[in-house]
């Protein structure tokens, strides 16, 4: 067995991982909306189904990507290879971020005003705190 075998079977194997994750995170995510239809309602299960299956749905293309990447330069790296795979990488691309969009609700550069630091900074801060050239004088 050679190296474009051997890497042929890695991709191979990374596939295999993709396709599982996609199925498993099918199956987790259908498992948890119905858990939740029972007991919170139709509109929580849905949002619940929506943001585990998209987030199954990342990291399953980013495991398909890795099997890509890896075919394209071990074991076949011809232009037009390397042209499909930044196609591949291009969709993903969008998706990755269409789907994080629909998942978390904000842009990722806006991210950062809607949770972390920045929303406990917020909520610890006075509700009025005076400039420091605004002291009181007294007469």
């Amino acid at each position: 067995m050679g190296f474009e075998d051997l890497m042929e079977h890695v991709a191979r194997g990374f596939e295999l991982i993709g396709v599982a994750v996609l199925v498993t995170g099918l199956v987790w995510s259908v498992a948890v909306a119905v858990r939740l239809w029972r007991g919170a309602g139709g509109r929580r299960a849905y949002q619940a189904l929506r943001e585990l299956f998209g987030g199954a749905l990342l990291l399953g293309l980013e495991v398909l990507v890795a099997a890509d990447l890896i075919r394209t330069v071990a074991v076949a790296p011809t232009l037009e290879g390397v042209a499909v795979l930044g196609l591949i990488v291009l969709i993903r691309t969008f998706l990755s971020f269409s789907l994080q969009v629909e998942i978390e609700g904000v842009p990722p550069w806006r991210r950062a005003l809607t949770s972390g630091a920045t929303v406990l900074s917020r909520a610890a801060a006075p509700a009025h705190s005076p400039s420091p050239g605004a002291a009181k004088h007294s007469d």
